[in-house]
């Protein structure tokens, strides 16, 4: 069994820039881990990259698949998703990912309600936030949201500040720009995980931020980790 980041009780800060790219069983793909308890079945946080005419065979996601397409052109027979893609394959969907030009993603594996069968494609690139209620120098563009987690990317304009409280735990990555949170500075393709009754408070740099955030489904975790150690 693989543990990265095993302890959920933790703050986690991982440059995902700064990681080696280590290979996975299928040629041309290789990830950065961020978190995973499991062997290659496992519940799992990871940085993917796909090598131009890579391809996985065609699979089951017993567990559920969520992902965010940070760059080039993510494939399977449902369509062409380019960056800024994000994706819901709920648990029992399945699919042969591949690309053709080359891709880079932040998957995450087995933290579906085992329920869930609600598919998300959405084109986040072309979708308009909205000005947050509480901060206004953030504005807020809602992904997901269900009666466990939430799902959202924030629009931080510079030296934006928010404080979050998380009761259920959170994670963010940024995607464009940097924020500050606590005493470490975030950028691009940084990732912060923080545990159950957490609260978050960031600053965007000179430049602003843009992040991605998934708050609730840390309470959830203990359940996820049996899930897969019975699959």
């Amino acid at each position: 069994m693989i543990k990265v980041a095993e302890n959920f009780n933790q703050r986690v800060v991982v440059h995902s820039e700064s990681l080696q790219w280590v290979a996975s069983p299928m040629p041309g793909v290789e990830r950065r881990m961020l978190d995973r308890v499991g062997g290659e079945v496992a519940r799992a946080t990871s940085i993917v990259r796909y090598a131009p005419g890579s391809e996985f065979s065609p699979h089951v996601h017993t567990g559920g698949e969520e992902f965010i397409v940070l760059d080039g052109v993510f494939q399977d027979e449902h369509g062409s998703f380019p960056t800024g893609s994000y994706i819901r394959n709920p648990p029992q969907s399945k699919h042969q990912p591949s690309s053709e030009v080359g891709c880079v993603m932040f998957v995450k594996l087995w933290q579906f309600q085992p329920d869930d069968r609600t598919h998300i494609r959405l084109q986040t690139d072309f979708m308009a936030g909205v000005k947050h209620p509480d901060y206004h120098n953030v504005a807020v563009t809602p992904l997901y949201k269900d009666t466990l987690e939430e799902v959202s990317l924030l629009h931080f304009e510079p030296e934006g500040e928010m404080s979050l409280t998380v009761k259920g735990g959170a994670e963010l990555l940024v995607l464009e720009g940097s924020i500050e949170e606590q005493a470490d500075t975030l950028v691009k393709h940084s990732w912060l995980r923080v545990p159950i009754n957490s609260e978050i408070k960031a600053k965007a740099g000179n430049n602003g931020a843009k992040i991605w955030i998934k708050s609730g489904h840390l309470i959830d975790v203990e359940h996820q980790i049996t899930r897969v150690k019975n699959a």
